[in-house]
Order: structure tokens, then sequence, then C-alpha cells
């Protein structure tokens, strides 16, 4: 039997960066596309503050930017989240705005919260930012007072519509993400993150996102396989799947 796991056990706290942020998608490519894929925490902060590879004006906003970023990401092979997600960075650039947002949402509560109203908004659904901002009340009563709540509101829109879920400027609405086999490895690795198995991990919010039949999504498992990001087993009704790969020791 696997043991159970977390995300928090994988290293993976939670934070509320969307007070103050969206996902940051512009920033976080522009530092990973300057940086090697071995790069640490420091070599991160490095390029930020001091070589300023996001071309920010001033020190305290770099410093800002570098907080936010790992924040959401986590910026360190040792998380497992962030070094997957670097793990397959490169095999399809057109997967990387939803594999930031999957990452994003497993470090920030409030995003993930604003998760639940994005699946299950239709195609052509309006989502406004009272929307998002209600979910996020809903999940965490009297937590974030009123204006906290419109910031969240407006960051989340904002970083749905970056992650290609949501589309347009004041009137927002839900378009179809077209899914890719590096996305479905991914969110079917966060659902193994936080403890669940084989079958099921087509059910999770991470899965759901990816807009994918469940036959499209086990297609992509079929191709991930070959690919070596996991290994995936298909017999009758028994669902087998692992991440030898993503889930290695440093």
């Amino acid at each position: 039997m696997k043991n159970h796991r977390s995300l928090e056990s994988a290293g993976e706290p939670t934070h509320a960066t969307h007070t103050s942020r969206t996902m940051m998608f512009s920033e976080l490519e522009l530092l990973l596309n300057a940086c090697p894929r071995d790069s640490g925490p420091k070599d991160y902060q490095t390029a930020i503050i001091e070589d300023n590879v996001l071309g920010k004006k001033t020190m305290s906003t770099r410093q800002h930017s570098f907080r936010s970023l790992r924040e959401l990401y986590g910026l360190s092979r040792d998380i497992k989240s962030f070094r997957s997600m670097i793990d397959l960075w490169d095999a399809d650039v057109e997967s990387r705005q939803v594999l930031a947002v999957l990452c994003a949402s497993t470090r920030d509560h409030t995003l993930k919260e604003t998760a639940n109203l994005i699946v299950y908004l239709p195609v052509g659904g309006t989502a406004t930012a009272e929307m998002l901002s209600q979910s996020v009340e809903s999940g965490f009563p009297g937590v974030y007072k009123d204006s906290t709540l419109a910031t969240i509101g407006r960051n989340t829109a904002s970083t749905w519509s970056q992650s290609g879920h949501l589309h347009g400027r004041s009137t927002k609405t839900r378009v179809k993400l077209e899914g890719s086999s590096v996305a479905t490895t991914y969110a079917l690795f966060m659902g193994y993150l936080e403890g669940v198995e084989d079958g099921m991990l087509f059910d999770t919010v991470w899965s759901r996102l990816l807009d994918s039949t469940k036959e499209k999504l086990m297609l992509d498992a079929m191709l991930a396989s070959r690919n070596g990001w996991l290994e995936y087993r298909r017999a009758g009704n028994i669902t087998e799947i692992n991440f030898h790969h993503l889930d290695r020791k440093e």
C-alpha cells in the first residue's frame, strides 16, 4: 500500500499571495528563461534582485517580486510541486501557463478556492471578480475584510485569464482549454501529492481544470507513460499510476 502523502508533507506551505499579486506568469517565464534548470533559491534571488532579469525599476519592487514568486512557486528543487513543474517546463511551451496555475493553486489557498468556481463554470459562462471573491469568502468566512476580498477577486480573475481559462477584459467568459499530455502529467502528480491514488487521480480538481474528458486524460496518461514522465497501466477496471521519475529523491 502506498504511503499517504499531502502537499504539506511534500514541503508545500499555503499562502495568500493573491491578496496583492496575480500568478505573475510573465515574470515566472522570464526568470526560468534566465536560469539553469538546476538553480536553487539563492540563484533565483540573485537573478531577480542583483541581475534584475525581470526588468523592475526599483530595488523594493525586485524584492517584492522575489518574495511573491517564492510564495507562489517555491523556487526550490526540494519542493516537489516546483521541481516537477521544472521537469516538464521545456516539454511543451503551450502548456506552461497551465503548469504555472496548477502549481500556484497548490500553494495559495485563495487561488485554490476559486479553482472550484472555474471548474464548474460552463464554457461561455461569465465570471466576475465579485464571484471569485465571494467564493473565497465562502471558503474562508470572516478571514478577509471586504477591500482585501475585492483585491483577491481582481487578482484571481487576472490569473485565470493568464492561464487561459477566462477571456475578456471587464467581462470575462469561460473558455475551454486544449489539454496536453504534459499538463495531464502534472495535474495527476498534484493529485498524487495530495494522497489520491490511481484511477481517482482523473477526478481531482487539478485534472478537472484541464477541461478534458476522462477518456482524453487516460489517453494523455498513456502518452506520458511512453515519454517516461509517469507509469500508467490499465487492465479492465483496474488502473495503476506511479510517478517514479517525478517523485524521485534528488
